[in-house]
């Protein structure tokens, strides 16, 4: 029996690393998944994997940015799969290291439109067809960087984590009783496409891991694991928290 038997999940940005790995897991564990990111041909990949593994799973193009984009997807879950339980709102980018007085004004507004108002309209899209379904999970993903900050990386990055960190706290206690739960998981580093810059470089590398406690870079799966707890019902008095899986960076 899976864990997630009889559900239906929206995965943002799950055609490539922790998005990828949480869609994967997902089915594995009964769910219905439909996934959307702007990377049509990975995400087509990732579904038709998941369809020849036996599990059920649906790609549309998401752009987290467009509100219609958005209806399509949630639409595309109720009449492929017959109702939405699930959201992770996953899909996110990073931002320069420029300082604060030398970063491009376009370069903050697209960090916010994605991280922030793609959170917000994924929530906001997904919210009537769980109330529908008689309640349900979201799961945003932060950072380990929306909770403490670090002097090397973007303003924006780091304020984009934590505005979704607290938008979190404050669907959970608008939609507590609607039996809606609402959680954000905070990943330190992980090994994804995103991070690949800082692991090619050698001295940031080493900066990065003499930050870590546990000596290494996450991989995706062990953040997959901890978003399939708040996706299951065994997460089911946990609403408008916070799950770290940082390897120990937050504790010092």
């Amino acid at each position: 029996m899976g864990r997630l038997d009889g559900k239906v999940a929206l995965i943002s940005g799950g055609a490539r690393g922790m998005g990828e790995s949480e869609a994967r897991l997902f089915a594995q564990e009964g769910a219905a998944v439909v996934i959307g990111d702007i990377l049509d041909e990975a995400g087509e990949a990732v579904a038709a994997y998941i369809a020849n593994a036996g599990g059920r799973c649906y790609y549309t193009h998401l752009d987290v940015r467009e509100e219609s984009d958005w209806q399509a997807a949630v639409a595309a879950a109720v009449s492929r799969f017959g109702m939405l339980n699930v959201l992770v709102n996953n899909a996110g980018i990073g931002s320069s290291s420029s300082p604060i007085h030398e970063e491009p004004v376009e370069v903050w507004d697209r960090t916010m439109d994605v991280n922030v108002k793609g959170v917000f309209l994924g929530a906001k899209t997904a919210i009537p067809a769980m109330r529908q379904a008689g309640g349900g999970s979201i799961i945003n993903i932060s950072s380990q960087l929306g909770i403490v900050a670090v002097p090397y990386n973007g303003a924006a990055y780091q304020t984009s984590k934590g505005a979704v960190r607290i938008f979190t706290k404050a669907a959970a206690l608008q939609y507590a009783g609607d039996g809606i739960r609402v959680n954000s998981v905070h990943p330190g580093p992980v090994v994804t496409e995103m991070t690949r810059a800082g692991r090619d470089d050698p001295e940031r590398y080493a900066m990065m891991l003499s930050r870590i406690p546990m000596g290494r870079y996450g991989e995706p799966d062990e953040v997959a694991h901890a978003v399939l707890y708040l996706a299951s019902d065994e997460s089911s008095f946990v609403t408008g928290s916070e799950v770290v899986v940082d390897g120990g960076w937050t504790a010092q």
